[in-house]
Formats: structure tokens, sequence, C-alpha cells
């Protein structure tokens, strides 16, 4: 199957529209279900000014939060698929820039240095591209991600040493979390990465937080982390938009890899209530879109 790079660059386009726009239906339904068991009257109230602000949001076509984000492409090829690597890549930067300028949003990248902005929502290594393959013949898949400041900017690495056991990830978790407090928008989704090198750590971090909610672990281990995790971190009572209550999080998930005899890295990475993510997939039918 081929796939030809114009395809790609309206599917990188308008991915970035719907990513925005359009919250996936799994984090309506994880609100809804925080909602039903919030007991703090204040909270439960923040709550339902939330689900209010994202019905408007998509009954008036509108953005669901004014940080257009740091864009994300996550592309997953399949076996089978005709693409030109290096052309897949430029597609989807001038889908993103195409976006930036024709709905238009607003440009949230700029140089680390200089802080000039291009107004593209592109510069040096941005839009952040992942490229991974799947045993899914004849079939490609492109995940977009806005990941908003508030979210990344609460992001945590310790090199924790293995002596520390299982006890140092969870108590890191909770630190980070309660550092975090209201400023990463909560109720959120916590990413943790366990294992690998630093940057690989870091990397299974944001894999994690940017999850379906409903999904697990498939590593028994990081499952049982989760579980473990999640329900501690309710229970620091930082609540929605860091204002008290039950709900701090949606859920906290983990992605581990295997690391060195004498490590034991940690990260977490977070993203806010507003989960945005959206998916294109091309496969022999045609282009689908969902989440």
């Amino acid at each position: 199957m081929k796939i030809e790079s114009g395809q790609i660059e309206e599917a990188a386009k308008e991915l970035y529209i719907r990513a925005l726009k359009l919250l996936p239906p799994d984090i309506k339904q994880g609100f809804a279900a925080l909602a039903g068991h919030e007991s703090d009257a204040t909270a439960k109230s923040v709550l339902g000014t939330m689900i209010t602000n994202i019905k408007v949001a998509e009954d008036t076509d509108n953005l669901l939060c004014q940080d257009t984000g740091i864009p994300i492409y996550n592309v997953w090829i399949g076996r089978g698929v005709e693409v030109d690597g290096v052309e897949l890549k430029d597609a989807i930067r001038r889908g993103c820039e195409r976006a930036t300028r024709e709905y238009p949003l607003r440009s949230s990248v700029v140089h680390p240095v200089t802080r000039a902005n291009e107004h593209t929502s592109c510069g040096r290594g941005v839009p952040v591209i992942n490229i991974d393959f799947t045993r899914e013949r004849d079939t490609l898949a492109i995940e977009m991600i806005p990941k908003g400041s508030g979210s990344e900017n609460n992001s945590f690495l310790r090199m924790a040493i293995p002596a520390e056991g299982v006890d140092a990830i969870k108590t890191f978790v909770v630190d980070c979390v309660l550092e975090a407090g209201g400023k990463t928008c909560p109720p959120t989704i916590v990413g943790v990465g366990v294992g690998g090198t630093a940057d690989l750590c870091l990397h299974l971090a944001k894999v994690a937080a940017t999850r379906p909610l409903g999904s697990a672990c498939d590593d028994p281990e990081g499952a049982k982390l989760e579980a473990q995790l999640t329900q501690a971190v309710n229970k620091l009572g930082v609540g929605p938009q860091g204002l008290g209550g039950d709900s701090t999080s949606f859920a906290v998930y983990v992605e581990t890899a295997a690391t060195h005899i004498t490590m034991n890295p940690v990260a977490v990475n977070m993203q806010c209530h507003s989960a945005r993510r959206a998916r294109a997939t091309f496969r022999p039918a045609g282009l689908e879109y969902g989440f």
C-alpha cells in the first residue's frame, strides 16, 4: 500500500485542529466517573464547570483550551506500507504549519534562546515526530497530541538506586503530584516511566501520560503499580484545579523498560484534564479519523 505525501500533509493538518477541538470519549467518561464519586462540594462544582466548558467548546466549534501546546505526532507504519520516511516527516510539518496559519491557531512554539516565534507551531526539532512500526498489514496510523505547557512543565526525573526499591518509585510519584499541585490543571493523567536510561525513562512517562483511560500496562508489575499509585494520588486532596477534593487524577499510568543492575530511573510526566489527542488511520479501504 502506497500513501502519497499530500494525503499525510492533509491528515496532519486536520489532526491538529481535531485534537484541539474534540475531547476523546474516554476522557468525557472519566469526568463523569470522577463527578459521580467526588465527596467534596466545591470539587464537585469545579468538575461540573469543566464538563460544561467542554460541551460549550464543542457545541460552538471552539478550542477546548487556548494553549495549542507543543505539537507531537506519533506514527506507526504497518507491514506492506510504502512510504518515504523523509517525505513523511516533511509532510507532517507542512500540515502542522498549515493548521496554524489557515485555521488560524495561536503558535506557542518559540526558539529556546531568542524566543522568536515563527507563528507556524514549528521550529527546530518541532513538531516532535515519533516513528514506530506495527505488525498490522497495510496500515499507517498517525496520532496527534498537543502537549500544553502547564502539564509539560511538571516533568520530573530521578535516578534512584536499586537499594531503595519500589518504595522510591511510589514516594517520588506522590511527591511530584504534590509539587505540581494545581499547576497541571487537574484532574490529570499522571504518566510514570520506570527503567531504561534517563531519556528512555522520560519518553516512557510521556507515553504513559497520553494513553487512553481504561487501558492498562502490559507489564504485570507496571499494572500493579498503576492501581496502587492511582489510589494513593487521589488521597492527597489536591483535587480539581488544586482546590481540594478526591479527584486529583483520572489515573496514574506506568510504562516500564529493562534497566542496568546499578540503576533504577523513574520519571513523571503529566497530562492536564484536557487530555487532547486525535488519530488518523490509512487503510486500503480509505482514511478514518478517531481517537
